[in-house]
Formats: structure tokens, sequence, C-alpha cells
């Protein structure tokens, strides 16, 4: 039996705006108010809510069945619209309601394990398990509705700009990237695997090579590394490159892309140009390649002034070339008591620091944590130093600046949210510029591409790297928004003498070279344009532009901190036939018979 027949939706439940108009709608119950000889049922889709009403001018069938409804049945219903007599001025339908004359339960449901309402305060764990329920949610469905208009407004920018949406492969060959790739076993090529592409990026330069000129792609890409908030094991960029082109060019044509995104999005104005700071400036005013410029709290050099303070926290640090160095939270004495100020040196501790030095001058005298150390008249000089006043709280690190830094820049932030002087609805955009070409891994004892190892070093930059890989700059550059990194690009190297020779500087031999790029730099022997590009994180960008907490809120069906997906319970286990074909063995750890 159908039960649509005869019945098709003619609009939305949000758009039900008008008096006297036929209707019919389709969607889940949200709530039942049974009042004997009058229901109202809030009928409820991805729009809004609109009420559907039953008097005792119903057909009495129809009015029984509006009866048995319960919440999240399926319904459609048929009717008039006519003016309500009780007006919902929160409700953009509230105005109206339909009477209806035809009703048909499409799909009875049973309690859900949580009430689908916009607002709730029900486990996160809860909600993932349940997450086609949790989807239903107001909140959630706009999330995906913003990620598909950041998207669309993606698409219409970039072929506007004679852009061409090419797909590039989802297996493809394993080749390092800065992240661990999620391999794919093959049947036919027994004990050899594909990878999942952790970006597209190989792939994209060598459409550069095909002379495509301007590729776009709202590409997936996956990574398995450990979560965080803004991390997921599988994401989304708009990823792009373009031939024939120089930092400059990459960067108009983003900035272009945000200032068009804002309009059609939240329409908002965004003025160009974005403006810019290189990675040295960034890490010493703020302590992270990624800062947040909606606050000041900058980071200070107290070096030079603490340098003859006989304290061995200070000295130890200078005489190791490393620095002293504070932040300043204005009228924070009465919030980061000597209790909070406790807790934030854990925090420090936590992060790589030895400790937290710290000045607070809540009465008329200030509590200095190293006084003692500290001959008549300097604590003076430092507090003017910093422009500290009464109300005012100092923090300070001494170690080398690997740790230095980045530790306040941690604190800088946990601050200024404690302090709630992060302004929301504002949006700040920052280009990171000048970024090392290598960074020294402790680890392996080596030098690393910071970015990957097709960027191109600055011109000036190609005598050191020999003598000195700790001197190259790259072309590279990062957009920052509120202290998150929405995209990470670069000019790449197409000469394949010097691609080999940045190889080499990574600590590659000729064999490693050949088997993980040798048709990428083949590609360069047959000529291929100057070009570079980058990849915009679309789900941090969605993520900060509705203010979100984390990426499982703007993402569908989303993994949790151990990259599971609770729902669905995978990863699972596969039966052994499986296994076999793909000549797979599994060797259970001990942890693992543990655990079953």
């Amino acid at each position: 039996m159908d039960l649509m027949q005869d019945l098709r939706r003619t609009c939305y439940c949000g758009e039900v705006t008008k008096v006297g108009e036929t209707v019919v709608v389709g969607g889940f119950v949200q709530k039942v108010r049974n009042l004997g000889n009058l229901i109202f049922i809030d009928l409820r889709d991805r729009t809004g809510i609109v009420q559907l009403a039953f008097n005792d001018q119903t057909d009495r069938a129809v009015f029984d069945k509006a009866a048995s409804c319960r919440s999240e049945y399926v319904l459609m219903a048929k009717g008039v619209t006519e003016k309500r007599s009780s007006i919902n001025p929160d409700m953009k339908t509230g105005k109206v309601e339909i009477i209806v004359d035809d009703l048909r339960i499409l799909s009875k449901a049973q309690t859900p394990p949580f009430a689908i309402t916009d607002e709730t305060k029900v486990n996160e764990e809860l909600r993932l398990k349940y997450r086609y329920l949790d989807l239903r949610r107001a909140p959630l469905q706009q999330n995906l509705i913003m990620r598909h208009k950041i998207a669309q407004a993606a698409r219409e920018y970039f072929y506007a700009n004679d852009f061409i949406e090419i797909e590039t492969p989802m297996m493809m060959k394993s080749t390092p990237e800065g992240a661990r790739d999620y391999l794919i076993p093959s049947r036919v090529h027994k004990g050899k695997f594909y990878a999942l592409p952790q970006s597209p990026q190989i792939y994209k330069q060598l459409l550069m090579v095909s002379g495509m000129d301007r590729y776009i792609q709202i590409a997936r890409c996956f990574r398995d590394e450990d979560l965080r908030a803004d991390r997921q094991p599988e994401f989304t960029q708009i990823d792009l490159e373009m031939s024939f082109v120089d930092v400059e060019d990459i960067l108009k044509i983003t900035e272009g892309f945000v200032q068009h995104l804002f309009q059609k999005v939240l329409q908002q104005n965004i003025p160009l140009p974005l403006p810019r700071m290189t990675y040295q400036d960034a890490m010493e005013r703020y302590g992270t390649d990624k800062p947040d410029t909606r606050f000041g709290m900058e980071i200070q050099d107290l070096s030079d002034l603490v340098r003859d303070i006989n304290f061995m926290v200070f000295r130890s640090a200078l005489e190791a070339k490393g620095s002293v160095r504070a932040i300043v939270a204005k009228q924070a004495a009465s919030v980061l008591t000597r209790k909070e100020i406790d807790k934030l040196t854990e925090k420090a501790k936590g992060i790589g620091a030895k400790g937290l030095a710290f000045i607070r001058w809540n009465d008329e005298k200030p509590n200095c944590s190293f006084a003692k150390f500290l001959p008549e008249g300097k604590l003076e000089e430092i507090l003017s130093a910093l422009g500290c006043e009464q109300g005012d709280v100092v923090l300070i690190v001494a170690d080398k600046n690997k740790v230095t830094l980045p530790v306040l820049g941690a604190l800088r932030l946990e601050v200024g949210k404690r302090l709630e002087r992060i302004p929301e609805g504002q949006f700040n955009f920052l280009w990171i510029t000048q970024f090392p070409f290598f960074e020294w891994n402790e680890d392996t004892q080596n030098w690393d591409a910071m970015h990957h190892p097709f960027t191109m070093p600055m011109d000036e930059c190609l005598s050191y790297l020999d003598s000195d890989p700790g001197k190259v700059m790259a072309k590279a550059f990062d957009l920052v928004l509120n202290g998150t990194e929405l995209s990470s690009g670069s000019i790449r190297i197409t000469d394949y003498e010097l691609q080999e020779k940045m190889f080499q500087a990574l600590g590659l031999t000729d064999e490693e070279i050949e088997a993980k790029f040798g048709f990428l730099v083949e590609a360069y022997h047959y000529g291929a344009p100057p070009h570079g590009g980058l990849g915009i994180g679309l789900d941090r960008l969605a993520m900060v532009l509705l203010q979100a907490e984390s990426l499982r809120d703007v993402v569908a069906f989303p993994k949790v901190q151990n990259a599971s997906e609770l729902m669905s319970a995978c990863p699972s286990a596969v039966d052994q036939e499986s296994l076999d074909v793909l000549g797979i063995t599994i060797t259970k750890t001990e942890e693992a018979e543990a655990n079953g």
C-alpha cells in the first residue's frame, strides 16, 4: 500500500508562512499536545517546525490518527493554512498553522534514547552511537548545511576564475608527507599496498606538468595520527594548484575566495588585503605559528633586563642560549589567584616548562615569586618595561626558545579564555609567511621538511642548503583564522636537480628517492611550469565560522579520539577468508588477546 498516494510535498515545514494556502508537508513529530477536542502536532524538517492543528471539524478518522502520533513518527499532512490564535514569535512559522484534512503516518518510531531537542546535555558518546538521531537536531543540521554552503561558494568562485575541477586517485602510492599513511592491501599484488592520500599533493603537481594550469578539488584526505578537537583521521580540503604564478598570485586568489565566501555565507565584508606576519614574528610575539590576534597579551622578552640577576632559573636558561620571556594579563589579579597560578604552573610543566615564575600585583605591593633574588629597584624596572600596573599578573618562563615560546603561547590562550578576553563573532585572518624550510628532529637527529619536500626555497637561501640548513627559508605560507590553521601552501620545486638536492638534504638516499618519488622527478625532466597552491581545510573553516568546539560538530559521521566510529562500531574484524585472499595473517599481541 502506498501511504503517500495522492500526496506530494508542496513545501518544507519552515516555509509555511502565508495564510489561505493549501499545502502538503512532511517531517518528524517534534511534539504532540492533546487537549481533548484539540490536538496540536509540531512537525519538523531540516528547515524548521510548523504547527498542525486538528479540531472538532476534522474528519474523525484523521483526528484519531493524529491522537495516535508520538514523538519522531514520520508524517505527511495536507491542509489549509490559517492564522494562529496564539502567535509564537520565536518561530519563523509562528503566525500560521495548518488545519489538517488529510494525515498519513508513514513510519512509526519507538521512544528514542534521548530527546531530539536543539539544546542537549546528553552524553556525547550516546549521541554518537545514535548519530542518525543526533543529526535530526537543528544545530547539527545547520552545521552540515554550512559545510554545503562553503563547498558551493568554493565551486562558484573557483569556476568563475577558470579553475578546472579534477578528481585525483583515492588509492595511491605511499609517500612520506609528515603523517602515517592509511594502507590498503592489494588482492592482485599480494604483499603490496595502496595508500589513502594524505593530500592530493603529488597528483596536483603532475596536473600542472600536464598543462591543466588551474586545478580545484573538494578533496578527501586521510592521516593516521592522534586525534584532537580540530583533527579527524579523514577530512576535506578545498585543494587548488596554479601554474605560472608566484606567492603573491596564490595569496591574491585565496583572499578573493575568502571575501566571496564571507559575503555569500555570512553576509560579511572581509577587507583586503589580509594582514601578514612572518613565521619568526609570530613565534616571538605569540609563541605559535597560528596566532589568535583577536586579543593582545603578546609575549615580551626580558632576557637583557634580567641577565645580571643571580636567579639560577633565569641564569641557566640564558647560559644555554635560551631566553626569559613573559606575558602580562591586564587586570587579572582578582581572577588569577595564587591557587589559579599554581594550576597554570602545572599546565606549563605538562607542556615542557621546568616551572613558572610570576608577579601578581593585587595589593599595593606586588607579590613576586623571585623577589629575593632582585637588587633594589630591579622589580620596578621590570614592571615598567612590561607596562605592568596594579591589578595585573605577569607570567614568566625561562628556557630554550623552543620551550619558552610555545609554553607562553599556550598560557596566553588559556589565560585569555579564563579572563573572557577573546571576542566572539569576530574573524581575524592572518597570513603567516617565510617559514623555515627545515626543522630539526631530535629523535632521528635529522632535518625534516617543515611543510613538505616539494616546497621551493627562497632564492637568496639556496646557498645555505649544504652549509647551514637552519637558515633556509621556504616560499611557504599558511592562512590562519582566529588561531586555527585553515590552509598550508607553497610554491613548488620544478627543477629536477634542485628537487633531488632537497631530498638528499632530508637524508634520503638515491634508492629511496627513486622508490618514493622517482615518477615525479622523472616528470620534471619533460618540462614543468612554475606552479604552487594550497589546501584550505573545509571542516576547520566550518568549525570556526560556526564557533563550534570540535570538528565532530561539523562532520556527519565523525570518529572519536581512538579513531573509531561509535555508530557502526568500526574498525571491526573481518573473516579469515577475506584475510586469506589478501595474503594477510593477523598476529595478536598479548594486549589484544586480553581484550578479546
